[in-house]
């Protein structure tokens, strides 16, 4: 008998938790997973009443995550979960995952992968071994027209790439609310978020929608950090200068202080022929430049998108898709190639599209490398 359903185990996101729950949206939006089970937080208490409240069977409410992944192995193949999603800060990040995997256990995981460069890269070793997947969930890369913007460049629209620009301003850190808002408070402790604030949360993003669109590597960085908020331990603002793999430039800027802006991702990417520009605030709309003729609208829902925006759309045009619509492209996917594998049947291209372990050690990597260059006099450090 064929599998038609994945089932999905849940580390952390209990109440009060806003990632846990963005995650239980996505991953039911397309009737592919099942939420089976839950070890909701680190509190036994909370972890309860978490699961509790989310109506899951009593016996698959967990008090941590190492009686739920123990556990879940021992139940029958036709009862047992497929995967397991890992909400919690980074620092909780690795031996969850390391355990899962251990276990026979598929891992989705919020970004940065880990907590250091070396657990991520033991990691990417334990993927390998076993043949397991981990879903690293750079969100802004399941946008319908970012996955337009991506195979205009792979198919030579803007010829040679020489320019990418890519910026995230947010300014909710701008006055020092960690001490009395818990979202706040792990983000900006080295503790628990790891070596990086800024760069570290959303420059990772930033970074990674850069190469995804361009196809593109970064090579080089030309990093300039600093920590506007008096008493904060994490930088909350950068700008970084960029080398790509073709001689391309680029800058990178993210704030979590400029102040009155929300959520402003931002990326242009520039070819000998014309340019693009797509904005995160402005999702459904990719500007596509060009230097002999008028400037185009792309749009999404529309019969003239490419098969890879059209597969990652949901609604006929006009009708705004968003942030969660964005996330559950990703679910979808890593369980769309998740049910595959387990029917015996090889994934196509658009299933496999998700970013992965390897994403996720380059995240580590650039965080690495922006730390080296903005404490360093050198001009470039070698990413």
């Amino acid at each position: 008998m064929s599998t038609k359903k994945i089932r999905m185990g849940m580390i952390g996101g209990g109440k009060g938790a806003f990632i846990g729950e963005v995650h239980r949206m996505a991953a039911a939006l397309d009737e592919q997973i099942e939420f089976c089970c839950g070890a909701l937080s680190a509190d036994p208490v909370r972890a309860v009443e978490s699961g509790q409240l989310l109506g899951l069977a009593s016996d698959r409410i967990y008090q941590g995550y190492q009686e739920m992944i123990t556990k879940e192995s021992e139940r029958p193949a036709d009862q047992r979960i497929h995967f397991i999603s890992i909400v919690t800060p980074n620092f909780a990040h690795f031996e969850p995952a390391m355990m899962a995997l251990d276990h026979g256990f598929h891992v989705v995981l919020e970004k940065p992968i880990s907590f250091s460069l070396e657990e991520a890269q033991l990691l990417q070793e334990k993927v390998r071994e076993t043949g397991l997947f981990i879903c690293l969930t750079h969100t802004y890369s399941g946008y319908p027209m970012v996955k337009q913007a991506r195979q205009l460049v792979a198919e030579g629209k803007l010829g040679k790439i020489r320019k990418i620009m890519v910026e995230y301003p947010q300014g909710w850190l701008s006055t020092r609310i960690e001490t009395d808002t818990p979202l706040a408070a792990w983000r900006t402790d080295p503790e628990k978020a790891g070596q990086s604030g800024c760069m570290g949360d959303i420059g990772t993003h930033a970074a990674h929608l850069a190469e995804y669109v361009s196809g593109l590597k970064i090579t080089k960085i030309c990093a300039d950090l600093h920590v506007f908020v008096d008493g904060r331990r994490l930088e909350d603002d950068g700008n970084i200068l960029l080398r790509f793999d073709n001689d391309a430039r680029g800058a990178l800027s993210a704030s979590q202080v400029a102040a009155g802006e929300e959520n402003a991702l931002k990326l242009r990417v520039y070819g000998e022929h014309g340019g693009m520009e797509w904005n995160q605030q402005e999702p459904n709309t990719l500007l596509v430049k060009w230097l002999d003729a008028p400037a185009q609208i792309y749009r999404a829902g529309q019969a003239y998108l490419t098969d890879a925006a059209k597969h990652n759309v949901r609604l006929p045009a006009g009708h705004p898709e968003g942030y969660i619509e964005a996330f559950a492209n990703i679910y979808r996917n890593f369980a769309a190639t998740l049910l595959e594998g387990l029917n015996e049947r090889k994934p196509n291209e658009m299933m496999l599209d998700f970013p992965t372990v390897e994403d996720g050690v380059r995240g580590m990597k650039f965080i690495d490398t922006v730390l080296r260059s903005s404490r360093s006099d050198q001009k470039w450090t070698q990413f």
